[in-house]
């Protein structure tokens, strides 16, 4: 194994790694680092979050620049504000010993005239998000005419964001000739694209196999109810004692709710997503980093700014829209040579995403039970009776022992035992010793469409103005409609596509849930109709009316035709959605009151003690 002395870098680089403890270089560094140092080549690098690829281009970059001449030499672009001040944070650390090394980080939600004076000043290389850096260009505030290297990192991350229109303009501002190093966990289509537009003959390297994920990092998958979702999710904390973890939600709404209920739960818990300030998303970080979140509820764009080599765990509580994204939620665990593991809460109709996901990142997943309410109760018995094991004595309470001596004179060790952990035990025991069975047994992924046993009186019919056009066929509308209203596998049924609207059946105990929700809901940035039709199971008829919200817009109804008419009436004000648990049990306090985790209970959440 090479050392860093080996690869070619110079003496301040050289002291600045040995100052930062690093002691061997990791694969994607061994192979790309002497490359870039000995030839003026294009480089593609592909390799998982969390393998060192900053470090694979930061000295390299580093040490061929020139220190003493202002003008801006190197390139990065990165998807996220996060990860661009990570990155510039890195080089900074790197480069502490390059005297006069100028690294600048221009980023959306800082000032822009402050981040053009520190351009000016001298900077020799520019780490910047594409939106902003393509914002200054057009103002004239950056000349990138002369720079010799650009380097283009998480690359498919960028291009699933939709950079590709930004990336292609502002390369076109700089030099031809000049060498470009790409680097990407996954190489889909439109990276392969980019690299053949943007670089000349590249050389390519690749740490493990094309899009495979990390060795470091174990895969497995929970079966529940989709509205069991949030509750199986709570479970999993619950029986690892220690988690420090990222969650993982498809939209903002979804992370910021998911985290307002551990919260409200009790949990050590944070959301970061697109709609937080910079100064937000700071603090968040910063109590993530120092552990004081342990559960950090994130979306994927949020998510790529995050490099902590400690967390334990990635749950996805939704799974991503792309499936390749999955790598880089996983990558976030298991970093820095530890191990780590990525947990994903399934509904029956998802299964088949995770055998895609096998596919692509050529590893098992392996199936496991949520775990009971006693197997719970057990581990964080355990748990804290480790812990109390292994504290430190503090020799202030020797001047207490009397009065507690005196008060247990009459216990026996076995009794005083049995007593202290029934402090923590009882509120774990009488929280759980109701707690419903969660998983659900895995079979046929296309479940047969319909339920017999619920008769046209018992069921509700809605129309939704979205259908084939939409790109939605019965199964996916079928999940669309369970996701987002938060139901069970069998509670949408009798679903019938058209081309340009749908009807679909649910229990009318359900009805109130379903027009509740569909108040005012936008879908891909248009709004999602659904009202009550004549339930007529499957066939046609003229349908119901309703009034919605605000009293307007009447509309006649047949399930052989669509809206009379494209006028919707709005409610006014936010609309509340029902939950499967509207008393929520607070976590870790017995001076909060709450359900149990089917909502049948009114114990104390049981007190978790703090990392």
């Amino acid at each position: 194994m090479n050392t860093f002395k080996d690869l070619g870098l110079n003496d301040d680089l050289l002291r600045a790694i040995t100052d930062m403890g690093f002691e061997t270089p990791s694969e994607v560094q061994d192979k790309a680092i002497p490359l870039l140092l000995e030839s003026e080549i294009d480089l593609v690098a592909l390799a998982q979050t969390g393998t060192g690829k900053t470090a694979a281009f930061g000295f390299p970059m580093l040490q061929k620049i020139d220190i003493d001449s202002r003008t801006t030499q190197g390139l990065i672009l990165s998807p996220t504000r996060e990860l661009c001040l990570q990155i510039t944070n890195e080089l900074k650390a790197y480069g502490k010993y390059c005297k006069g090394l100028n690294v600048v980080a221009i980023y959306g939600g800082s000032s822009i005239q402050d981040q053009a004076r520190d351009v000016k000043r001298g900077a020799q290389i520019i780490v910047a998000t594409p939106g902003r850096m393509k914002d200054m260009i057009s103002r004239n505030m950056v000349d990138i005419s002369k720079i010799t290297y650009s380097v283009l990192d998480e690359a498919d991350e960028m291009l699933n964001m939709g950079f590709k229109e930004d990336i292609t303009d502002i390369l076109s501002h700089t030099p031809t000739d000049k060498n470009t190093w790409l680097f990407s966990a996954t190489m889909p289509k439109e990276v392969a694209t980019i690299a053949k537009k943007f670089m000349h003959n590249p050389t390519e390297i690749t740490v493990g196999n094309k899009n495979e994920g990390s060795t470091q990092v174990s895969h497995e998958y929970y079966l529940v109810n989709a509205r069991d979702r949030y509750q199986a999710l709570k479970r999993l904390a619950d029986a690892n004692p220690d988690i420090f973890s990222v969650i993982f939600c498809r939209t903002k709404r979804d992370t910021q709710k998911v985290a307002e209920q551990l919260i409200e739960d009790g949990y050590n818990a944070g959301a970061l997503h697109g709609d937080l300030s910079q100064n937000q998303r700071d603090l968040v970080m910063k109590s993530f980093r120092n552990q004081q979140i342990q559960m950090l509820v994130a979306t994927d764009v949020a998510a790529r700014g995050i490099d902590v080599d400690d967390i334990t765990h990635v749950i996805n509580y939704q799974l991503p829209d792309e499936i390749e994204t999955y790598n880089h939620r996983s990558g976030r665990t298991g970093r820095a040579g530890k191990t780590g593991i990525s947990m994903v809460i399934v509904s029956k109709s998802e299964v088949r995403k995770i055998k895609s996901i096998e596919r692509i990142i050529k590893k098992d997943f392996i199936k496991k039970e949520i775990p009971n309410g006693i197997e719970i109760c057990e581990v964080q018995l355990m748990s804290l009776a480790n812990k109390i094991h292994n504290t430190e004595i503090n020799p202030e309470i020797d001047k207490y022992l009397d009065s507690i001596n005196t008060l247990f004179e009459d216990t026996t060790k076995d009794e005083l035992i049995q007593k202290f952990f029934s402090v923590e035990f009882t509120r774990f025991f009488n929280y759980y010793q109701k707690s419903k069975d969660l998983n659900v047994a895995e079979g046929n992924s296309r479940e047969r469409e319909g339920r017999e046993h619920v008769s046209n009186s018992d069921a509700a019919r809605f129309f939704i103005n979205v259908g084939s056009r939409d790109g939605f066929d019965w199964m996916k509308l079928k999940d669309f409609l369970k996701e987002v209203l938060e139901l069970g596998r069998d509670d949408v049924f009798k679903v019938d596509v058209k081309e340009s609207f749908s009807f679909f059946n649910t229990e009318k105990e359900l009805k109130d849930k379903v027009l509740a929700f569909f108040t005012d809901y936008k879908h891909d940035g248009r709004f999602v109709n659904v009202e009550e039709t004549e339930n007529k199971g499957g066939g046609g008829g003229r349908g119901g009316n309703r009034s919605r919200g605000g009293g307007g817009g009447r509309r006649d109804r047949k399930e052989s035709g669509g809206f009379r008419g494209d006028r919707r009436s709005k409610s006014g004000g936010d609309r509340k959605r029902n939950s499967d648990s509207d008393s929520k049990p607070r976590r870790f306090s017995s001076e909060k009151k709450g359900g149990s985790d089917q909502g049948s209970s009114s114990s104390s959440r049981p007190r978790r003690s703090r990392r």
